[in-house]
């Protein structure tokens, strides 16, 4: 990577050419004679100078977001290099709750055995309590969760950002609305996941900041996965609560649509799972390989 960039990084980082010398251990005269060739190169500005103090201009904020791009591509190299000198092999015990099992972690893993082909990967799919039993219970060696429920024998490492989403069939007599209120949503027949579920879960804390329980809304039917959901949604006039990224495909091809609900969001926090004092190993090889998959 050209070096240049690196001090470019520092600079728009610290927004200091002082610290930026001190971090790379090379002159300030030099900090600013890297930045300066950059900005002949680019015919602009990378940063406005108001006294002691720098600011990016925005050729110097486009600058930085490709920056951080290249920076992350190039530790990916570093990191799936090492581990292919390594001559890493062994077994990876994953399990993962249903919507990741089903939607996010596929193309992952397909990636991941098509690059290490001598890492043996199995994968168990379970609701967020039971992937943390079967940690627990030596099944499996990383889980994959959903939800807020959290124990307090267990490690959790933030992965990736979801949100649910109020949908219903576009053939549905639902489908008219565009928009509504909680109090709305109350009396129109629901499906939702099944008790259990990081889904139900984070729906159930999402509605009691509303001081709204479960057992105010008109529960349909209760099921035990979101593919079960989808299927009883094409065949009836209801809504449901799923992930986004568990129907991307249907919103895209028209099949569903998203009713937004006035002043309400769900959002949540998909998390890798460890026994508390466990690390390394080809857990730890997995959970850095996946950083590119955010």
């Amino acid at each position: 990577m050209d070096f240049r960039l690196k001090v470019f990084y520092s600079v728009a980082t610290n927004l200091s050419f002082t610290k930026a010398s001190k971090e790379l251990f090379i002159s300030q005269p030099a900090i600013s004679k890297h930045i300066h060739e950059l900005e002949v190169q680019y015919k602009t500005p990378l940063f406005d100078r108001t006294g002691n103090r720098i600011v990016l201009t925005r050729a110097g904020e486009l600058l930085l977001s490709h920056t951080n791009t290249l920076l992350a591509a190039y530790r990916q190299l570093d990191f799936e290099m090492n581990l292919l000198t390594d001559n890493v092999c062994g077994e990876l015990r994953l399990g993962a709750s249903t919507t990741i099992a089903q939607y996010v972690l596929p193309p992952i893993l397909s990636s991941f055995v098509r690059k290490f082909p001598d890492i043996r990967v199995s994968l168990l799919n379970g609701n967020s309590h039971d992937i943390e039993k079967a940690l627990r219970d030596g099944k499996i060696t990383l889980g994959l969760v959903e939800g807020y429920a959290r124990q307090s024998s267990l490690h959790y490492t933030p992965f990736m950002k979801d949100e649910l989403v109020v949908i219903t069939h576009t053939g549905s007599k639902l489908a008219h609305y565009e928009e509504l209120t909680l109090e709305q949503l109350c009396t129109l027949p629901l499906v939702l996941r099944e008790n259990g579920s990081g889904t139900l879960a984070v729906l159930e804390s999402a509605l009691g900041e509303h001081q709204i329980k479960l057992s105010h809304l008109k529960v349909l039917m209760q099921l035990g996965s979101t593919e079960s959901i989808k299927l009883f949604l094409e065949n009836s006039d209801a809504l449901a609560i799923v992930s986004v990224r568990a129907v991307a495909r249907e919103l895209m091809s028209g099949v569903f649509k998203v009713i937004d609900v006035t002043d309400f969001s769900a959002e949540r926090m998909f998390s890798f799972v460890q026994l508390m004092g466990q690390s390394g190993g080809l857990e730890e090889s997995f959970m850095r390989y996946t950083e590119t998959y955010k």
